[in-house]
């Protein structure tokens, strides 16, 4: 039978989404619901000295006002993943807040009415005095001395020192390189702008005290864990969470927000279920930003262009509080991975977590991968600057071969852990032949000779994803509070009909596709015959949700293995049903007969039949074809790839043109090359916003600047151009399927492969750097300084 998984299926959730019929959590309406709008700071650093709901109590359909006090019972949020084996500051939000603001739009009271339209309009009655503190925005300003303090228990609003490698080993490697180039990077703080902006819908039942949250979230069992246990004080048991069609996250909607238990607090309270949904000006200054690193980097080489060494030092903007994994972000995910493709002997990487008054800072796609990609693929082609080398060359010489892995990164960089698998080399010649990097060379010099700069960026990346094994990611090794592994359960039901639920949660990914396209072909069965369920706490498996590129590498594993079990259970029964030795029986393609006699077969169908109705087992054997596994992996995997970018630079004004861009990436064997591609644009899209366009800019009193899609610069398609997307294959040996993850490379890759090539465009300029975003004006200004 045709195979399902490398084929480019369509994805089977597409015909609701693009018919309108896709259920998100607007469309989520309950009997008597209420309406709840949040009053949010105008201050970004203040003491709130009272507050008076009283007139906006007494206006009409406003049901009831909440301050702070009103939920000061409940416990402030958890910060889940702090950064391990150092002391972590950690100061996280409440529900509302009580004393104290530490940066614009920190809620302060909410107000429950019968529409959301007088819910919005009685927040103006709300009478608040504050005192207004001093800000600090920038986070090496705010750790230097004088800078306003944020919180008690952190001094100097360094919320934790971490670091990874050998400092000593380093310094000394450095001193021995024929040439050190030091440079410093900032890698700007982006606004993740999901389509669908944040909400939740609490409900409460008194006859039975169990509360219903509905909420757009990556991680809804996760969500239900921290809100019962750890903010509220209840069972877990007492709280089922529901995430209906999620539009978009990127990464903003894994963590725990104060609206999500504040409105099954307010369901509880008012005896009616109580919705919250965000505007867009709250999703710019209430949601999580990413990135917003400032880093300076010592590179050493030999003449050869050989790297000797790497030394890192990195303030990362935590943000006026801790978001649910902000501390994990810059340390285990960025720090760890500085050594990139890279054979490099020696390496240190020093990060300072901290506080500032600004926006809460966690993940977004990449998630610390693109800032560590960021930094190495700028030194490299720095490195071949210096030397007057070529960029690819100093690649070549520099690659993790083949015959080195399972490699360990030097100075124990990632804590005991070891890359899986890598074919470096074959990525990037592929890259360059499919580009033609010779000819562009030459056309660039014509070019040159015209007046015109055209330039060339490579960026050769690996990411660590997968991310799983509890041992290593836990408590007693990078911090997070708990495990991360991974469950599914497959039930074929008396008429073969197949139900697949997943401790995953698909919010864009394809998953109902991808996973249905495994079972398909594991269990030989039409992919008609199967359903994906997933994103509801009451009827799927304890799941950690879906980030990090794992619902591949790990969720869809627990799906294999499981079905493994199935197909086991049901080769005994199809055995029993052939009276032959199960010795003697094979299971091929939905069917299973005595080797050599395949017209002799019993099908799926029929022995789901049969162990359904269970008039005729095996001794021992329970009914039903039923299999639950939890998926715990003994590594994350690592994807890798090359992107190549082609740039024309308009030296008058400044404007970047992209030509071509083209991407290889391996993420080992493709389920479905049709929804790895949308994955690896939509990730390209996002790093060449980084790279040219987006910013997130506040000004010294820590106000939102581009607070606004009027003033946030989301590209269009306009401003994009045609992507050339390939593939090698290099099986991970980490779990059987040898599959890595794509959900994340393209951003990984693509943000230095822009930079890279406008560098390289300018270099008859002596231009060697320019920080993002690459905007007209930036580029100009360089061209100017550089005394054009």
């Amino acid at each position: 039978m045709a195979k399902y998984v490398g084929a480019r299926q369509k994805r089977v959730e597409d015909p609701r989404l693009i018919t309108g019929n896709a259920r998100y959590l607007e469309d989520v309406q309950l009997p008597g619901m209420l309406h709840a709008a949040v009053l949010r700071s105008p201050y970004a650093h203040a003491r709130i000295d009272s507050i008076d709901t009283s007139a906006a109590s007494r206006l009409p359909g406003v049901v009831a006002v909440f301050t702070g006090q009103d939920f000061a019972d409940l416990n402030p949020l958890p910060c889940a993943w702090q950064a391990g084996g150092v002391t972590n500051n950690a100061n996280t939000p409440r529900v509302l807040e009580i004393d104290k603001v530490t940066h614009t739009g920190m809620g302060i009271a909410v107000v429950v009415a019968e529409d959301r339209y007088a819910a919005e309009d009685a927040l103006a009655h709300i009478e608040v005095a504050y005192s207004v503190l001093p800000t600090v925005v920038d986070a090496k300003k705010a750790t230097e001395a004088g800078a306003p303090q944020l919180h008690e228990n952190a001094p100097d609003n360094i919320c934790m020192t971490w670091e990874c490698g050998d400092q000593d080993g380093t310094d000394r490697a450095l001193g021995a390189s024929d040439v050190v180039i030091r440079e410093h990077l900032t890698n700007q703080r982006l606004i993740p702008t999901a389509m669908e902006p944040r909400g939740a819908i609490g409900s409460y039942d008194p006859g039975t005290e169990e509360y219903t949250v509905w909420m757009t979230s990556q991680a809804p069992h996760v969500m239900r864990l921290l809100m019962t246990a750890f903010v509220m004080g209840i069972p877990e048991t007492k709280m089922r969470c529901l995430s209906p069609q999620v539009g978009g996250a990127f990464g903003s909607k894994i963590f725990l927000y104060p609206e999500y238990p504040m409105v099954a607090v307010l369901a509880q309270k008012l005896g009616r279920p109580v919705k919250w949904t965000e505007s867009r000006q709250e999703n710019y200054i209430a949601t999580t930003h990413g990135r917003d690193h400032q880093t300076d980097f010592e590179v050493g080489a030999l003449r050869d262009g050989t790297i000797t060494a790497l030394k890192v030092t990195t303030y990362a903007n935590l943000g006026g509080t801790l978001s649910t994994i902000a501390p994990g972000i810059p340390t285990s995910l960025y720090g760890s991975m500085l050594s990139g493709t890279y054979k490099i002997p020696h390496l240190h990487c020093q990060v300072y977590g901290v506080y500032t008054n600004t926006a809460m800072v966690d993940a977004y796609r990449g998630a610390g991968r693109p800032e560590a990609t960021f930094v190495i693929e700028r030194a490299v082609d720095l490195v071949a600057r210096e030397l007057n080398l070529d960029p690819a060359e100093v690649r070549r010489k520099n690659f993790i071969q083949p015959e080195d892995f399972p490699y360990e990164p030097a100075s124990n960089l990632l804590n005991g852990l070891a890359y899986d698998s890598g074919e470096y080399e074959k990525a990037l010649e592929r890259a360059l032949e499919q580009v033609g990097y010779r000819e562009f060379r030459q056309e660039q010099q014509e070019a040159r000779q015209q007046g015109r700069y055209l330039g060339i960026g490579l960026s050769s990346y690996v990411e660590i994803c997968g991310v799983a094994p509890s041992k290593w990611v836990g408590l007693p090794g990078e911090g997070w509070g708990a495990g991360l592994w991974e469950s599914a359960n497959v039930r074929v039901h008396l008429t073969g009909k197949t139900v697949v639920t997943t401790g995953s949660q698909s919010h864009g990914q394809g998953l109902e596709t991808t996973m249905a396209q495994v079972v398909a072909d594991e269990l030989g069965i039409p992919i008609e015959d199967i359903e994906v369920k997933h994103s509801d706490t009451m009827s799927t498996p304890f799941g950690y949700g879906t980030y990090g590129s794992r619902s591949a590498a790990v969720g869809t594993i627990a799906l294999y293995n499981s079905v493994q079990r199935i197909k086991e259970k049901a080769r005994k029964l199809g055995a029993h049903m052939l009276e032959a030795s199960e010795e003697d029986v094979v299971y091929q393609d939905g069917n299973v007969f005595v080797k050599g006699s395949p017209e002799q077969a019993k099908t799926i169908q029929e022995i789901a039949g049969a162990a359904a109705v269970a008039y005729d087992l095996p001794a021992g054997m329970e009914p039903f074809l039923d299999d639950t596994a939890y998926y715990d992996p003994p590594n994350c995997t690592y994807p890798f790839g090359t992107h190549i970018c082609i740039v024309e630079v308009d030296t008058d004004t400044g404007r970047v043109e992209i030509k071509r861009y083209l991407s290889v990436d391996d993420c080992g064997p493709v389920i479905n090359p049709l929804i790895a591609d949308g994955q690896v644009q939509g990730g390209i899209t996002q790093g060449i916003a980084q790279a040219l366009y987006e910013f997130a800019a506040y000004d010294d009193s820590g106000q939102l600047l581009t607070a606004s899609m009027m003033d946030y610069a989301i590209p269009k398609a306009e401003h994009l151009p045609h992507f050339e997307n390939s593939h090698t294959v290099t099986p991970s040996p980490v779990n059987p399927m040898g599959i890595k993850g794509i959900g994340e490379a393209g951003t990984i890759a693509s943000a230095p492969a822009v930079v890279n090539a406008v560098v390289d465009a300018l270099s008859p300029f002596g231009i060697r750097d320019i920080n993002m975003p690459l905007t007209p004006q930036a580029v100009w200004r360089a061209i100017q300084e550089a005394g054009r």
